[in-house]
């Protein structure tokens, strides 16, 4: 199928995360807690929408650290300085290695790009501008508007109607297997980027493309159009 629209999730797909573990270490806390921390604000935006109801991520972030944080053993930190502190630290995030080739890549194919983040479009722009790739995306998105976290069907349909997109030559990439469900659901194209050579669920939609890296995948989508 042809493409013309390229929609990427941001916390993970494009930032590196990791060196949010630092942030953790300076509070004391041990820094793998990172994934554990991020996989329990997920659930709880996904909850919070499956329920009906919304809450930004920067709140849902900031409760879970304050609750993780508080149940360490011997822990006696300050948990609302420290949650901040942590929180902080998604201003300073970078992308990964393969990012910034791809989206140039993809770019250069005339394909439209832009970003769909349950986080904030405030953080995303700092991301891209700082590595230099904010004047290739057309948009950058947030579930904000629409209220409702992906991989609910509402936030995939408010990106396509923010762009005027059409969903069948829109693709989503995505490091996380929910996201492309949601959006394969959704009546999207889906591309995993699977940097980790993970088995994809298979209790999830498949992905209509999946590669190792962004440049791999930028390389499959403009060679073959989709």
């Amino acid at each position: 199928m042809t493409i013309r629209s390229v929609l990427f999730d941001v916390n993970e797909t494009l930032s590196d995360m990791s060196t949010l573990r630092t942030r953790f270490a300076d509070v004391g806390a041990p820094g793998d807690l990172v994934a554990t921390w991020f996989a329990g604000v997920l659930r709880d935006g996904f909850a919070l929408t499956t329920a009906g109801a919304y809450a930004d991520f920067r709140d849902v972030a900031d409760a879970g650290l304050r609750g993780l944080l508080t149940a360490l053993p011997r822990w006696e930190g300050d948990a609302a300085r420290a949650a901040a502190h942590i929180l902080d630290g998604f201003a300073d995030l970078t992308v990964h290695p393969d990012v910034p080739d791809g989206v140039r890549e993809l770019h250069a194919a005339g394909l439209r790009l832009a970003t769909l983040t349950n986080g904030s479009a405030a953080n995303t722009e700092r991301l891209l501008s700082r590595a230099g790739l904010v004047e290739y995306f057309t948009a950058l998105l947030d579930v904000g508007a629409p209220r409702a976290w992906k991989p609910a069907p509402a936030a995939y349909h408010y990106a396509i109607d923010a762009l005027g997109a059409d969903p069948a030559e829109t693709v989503l990439v995505a490091v996380h297997p929910w996201d492309i469900d949601g959006a394969r659901r959704a009546g999207l194209q889906a591309a995993w980027l699977n940097r980790g050579g993970a088995e994809y669920p298979s209790v999830m939609t498949a992905a209509t493309h999946t590669a190792a890296d962004l440049h791999r995948l930028a390389d499959d989508l403009t060679t073959t159009g989709g």
